[in-house]
């Protein structure tokens, strides 16, 4: 996210993508103490199923059963023969966004913001653009700045390692380029980031690694594949007690300083400038967000 001083914050921490054609999986996403979903009609979602699966998900949004959790909707990729159908069903549900898979271009964005306007998408309906491909990679940046209601990025590293050919392999050195310039584009176009998937659901150890490394990198948060990976995200992108603590020193410290006309404000021996001051109100800042939603 942008680090402006008037930033809206939404938590992202966690990010769980939901079978769109399951009702007990849908049913379940209720519970989760979850900061989003994203209910999917792609990749968990048989060809047969496509049409029933686009119906349960715009019926879920639709039904104000979530609670605060930021609703979603991930449609076929632009390259299928179910996109169009997709979107426009979305735009009328009317969730926070629609996740669009393998967006290549500034091209394919304009193309989905046409369609959402066509199809008379309420303004409140942002697009999140899965970058997966050497193409996204490459032109990361033009699809960050290329449009207001493209929000979030979302990184698609499943594909991108296929894409590669590249092993998928504990500390992801592969991949760490092209996570790191869709971050940079990330944070120069002042939008949201989300880190890709862990896949090996039963290796928790590996999944806290992977959600440390994003959070230390500076995702926003992390997309999720099942439900046990929910509470170590929430708390890998989320202020430590250790950092409010220190958070809160650095403001006081700072504040007096100020007020006493000092030239130099150290903290645990650490010289102290506006950079610290405002990363501190900012971590300090999504704490609060996050303790009232809990």
């Amino acid at each position: 996210m942008s680090t402006a001083s008037n930033e809206l914050i939404i938590p992202r921490r966690s990010v769980l993508y939901m079978p769109g054609a399951n009702d007990k999986a849908l049913e379940k996403a209720k519970t989760l103490p979850v900061d989003a979903i994203i209910f999917d009609t792609e990749d968990s979602v048989a060809p047969d199923m496509k049409a029933a699966a686009r119906d349960k998900v715009a019926a879920a949004v639709q039904s104000g059963g979530y609670g605060d959790r930021e609703l979603t909707i991930r449609i076929n990729g632009l390259d299928t023969e179910w996109w169009r159908d997709d979107l426009e069903s979305a735009a009328a549900a009317g969730p926070s966004a629609v996740v669009v898979p393998k967006v290549n271009s500034v091209d394919d964005v304009a193309l989905i913001e046409a369609v959402l306007e066509g199809a008379n998408a309420p303004d409140h309906t942002e697009i999140w653009a899965m970058l997966e491909t050497p193409a996204a990679m490459e032109r990361a940046v033009e699809i960050a700045t290329s449009s207001e209601r493209l929000t979030v990025l979302v990184m698609g590293t499943n594909d991108l390692a296929k894409e590669l050919r590249a092993g998928v392999v504990p500390g992801r050195h592969p991949l760490l380029w092209g996570l790191g310039r869709c971050l940079n584009a990330a944070r120069y176009a002042g939008k949201v980031i989300l880190d890709g998937v862990y896949n090996d659901v039963k290796n928790p150890e590996g999944f806290l690694a992977e959600c440390v490394q994003g959070a230390e990198m500076g995702f926003d948060g992390k997309t999720l594949i099942h439900p046990t990976q929910v509470e170590p995200a929430n708390a890998a992108f989320a202020p430590g007690e250790a950092e409010i603590e220190y958070a809160r020193r650095v403001i006081a410290a700072f504040d007096d300083g100020v007020a006493a006309g000092k030239g130099v404000i150290t903290v645990d021996g650490r010289m102290i400038e506006n950079l610290h001051v405002a990363n501190a109100r900012r971590a300090l800042a999504i704490a609060e967000v996050i303790a009232q939603r809990s």
